[in-house]
């Protein structure tokens, strides 16, 4: 009996001993081997000849080689697991790029050894050169293979200003279900809004801001006949609407705050007025204006004044000229007028003082068939973009002494060349009838526009631009499909 207890418990110690044995070995971290095609003294590893980067190297290697590899490129993390790494030499192996951050976390570099390698310093190793800038790792001279802009450079003399790595895009945002002709955005007390004009419903429909939801909602509408402009005018804290018809006169609305909606305070002379196709309000001398381009055999484009109770007729410009669209614009800080007319080429008319009425001044030569002109500066340069539906769009630039010729743009089935800026960015849109809209981005070194992007909106007719919360949308009026609002997104290359 105590010869059985005596093995019973030498058993039980031995079974004891090897359980810490077995647990003590599984717990026993299993250390990298020197990987294939690499060869590993105790400090140092050579890897030649190999398609890719290994992942683990032995702990005790402080220097890594590569030497006549066959890979191009090295995916991101591939030196996390050598954090003590003193050399990291990538030297004469084809490289073009090298992922972000792929040094992160190796505070024990010594050195660093690119050269040989064919480096584009683009966006994408922006990163590098802001890295070298803060790392205390020697890092050998590098020549740029590309692009030309930076072609034989070493990049150990860039600095991060060096890079131009922020674009944008207009990205879809939210669609609307309803065509529409035109559009403009304004601010009346706090809020910002925009308008609609939908010649089919023959509503002036006004959306909002839902700062909640971050989409624009319903807020009011204008019920009207066959609408083709809905154009809001602020004056002493009164918000009104003119609202261009083609059939049964135009009218003009009036915000009454108290009642919370839209009412109509008078009609537009339908004698003057009979075929309206663009409003344009504008400001003289702290005096409120606006006009209205007639495009009927028998009407007038005509300006109209506020007097403190209502506006009336100040003065008729053309008269049977059928003009399609109408431009405010300052002229060497003068006011101007520019009425493109299917009848005739672009009049300029200049405000006089003394009259307090605009006088023809010139024409635009050789651009006949205008439909639209609208104006843009950059800096203290006056541009104008001339829409044609048949034949070229043209930018042209005020010399001094008359507007001269920029750019052509092949614009088959185009309604509207619409200038737009947003901040320090400056584009122009050219819609079609027949094919893509192209959006274009002033090139201040060329200085011209050069094609930035596509859009796809059907038969566009007018765009406008809205800042809410600080974000940037791109409203676009569809004709033929779905109305459109796009955000205006910055975008950095070198985070790609």
């Amino acid at each position: 009996m105590g010869y059985g207890n005596k093995t019973l418990k030498e058993c039980t110690v031995l079974l004891c001993v090897a359980t810490i044995l077995l647990l003590a070995e599984s717990r026993r971290v299993k250390q990298p081997r020197c990987p294939a095609s690499c060869t590993c003294t105790k400090d140092n590893a050579l890897c030649e000849n190999i398609r890719s980067v290994p992942h683990s190297f032995p702990p005790d290697v402080f220097s890594l080689s590569f030497l006549k590899s066959g890979f191009t490129q090295i995916t991101g993390g591939s030196f996390l697991h050598s954090p003590a790494l003193h050399l990291l030499s990538l030297a004469y192996n084809n490289l073009s790029t090298l992922p972000k951050d792929v040094f992160k976390g190796m505070d024990a570099l010594v050195k660093v050894d690119l050269k040989g390698n064919n480096l584009e310093c683009d966006c994408k190793l922006k990163w590098l050169v802001e890295w070298m800038h803060t790392t205390n790792a020697m890092v050998d001279q590098i020549l740029c293979s590309g692009p030309p802009l930076f072609q034989g450079k070493l990049i150990n003399d860039l600095v991060p200003g060096s890079f131009d790595c922020i674009t944008a895009e207009f990205a879809s945002y939210q669609p609307l279900m309803f065509e529409s002709i035109s559009v403009e955005s304004f601010t009346f007390g706090m809020d910002t809004f925009v308008v609609f004009a939908q010649p089919f419903t023959g509503t002036c429909s006004f959306l909002e801001w839902d700062h909640v939801e971050t989409v624009f909602r319903t807020y009011d509408s204008i019920q009207s006949t066959s609408t083709v402009v809905c154009k809001p005018m602020v004056i002493d804290n009164q918000l009104f609407i003119f609202v261009a018809q083609l059939f049964g006169g135009s009218h003009i609305y009036k915000r009454d705050i108290s009642a919370n909606k839209f009412i109509k305070i008078q009609d537009i002379d339908i004698l003057k007025i009979r075929k309206p196709n663009d409003i344009e309000t504008f400001l003289i001398d702290g005096e409120s204006f606006f006009v209205i381009a007639d495009s009927s055999k028998a009407g007038y484009t005509t300006v109209y004044k506020w007097n403190g109770y209502g506006f009336y007729s100040h003065q008729s410009l053309h008269i049977w000229y059928r003009d399609t669209d109408v431009e405010y614009l300052e002229i060497s800080g003068k006011p101007h007028l520019i009425l493109a007319s299917s009848s005739q080429r672009p009049v300029i008319y200049q405000w006089s003082k003394s009259l307090k009425q605009f006088d023809r001044r010139t024409d635009i030569p050789e651009m006949e068939d205008v439909y639209a002109v609208k104006h843009f500066k950059v800096k203290s340069d006056l541009f104008i973009c001339l829409t044609r539906f048949i034949g070229d769009s043209k930018v042209m630039r005020w010399d001094g002494a008359m507007f001269k010729e920029v750019q052509t743009m092949p614009s088959r089935g185009s309604m509207v060349f619409q200038p737009v800026s947003i901040g320090n960015w400056q584009y122009a849109i050219l819609g079609s009838d027949y094919s893509l809209t192209q959006v274009y981005q002033w090139d201040l070194k060329r200085g011209q526009f050069v094609h930035f992007q596509d859009l796809n909106i059907q038969a566009p007719r007018a765009f406008s631009v809205v800042s809410i919360d600080n974000r940037e949308f791109l409203l676009a009026s569809s004709f033929r499909g779905k109305t459109q609002i796009y955000e205006h997104i910055m975008i950095d290359l070198s985070n790609n």
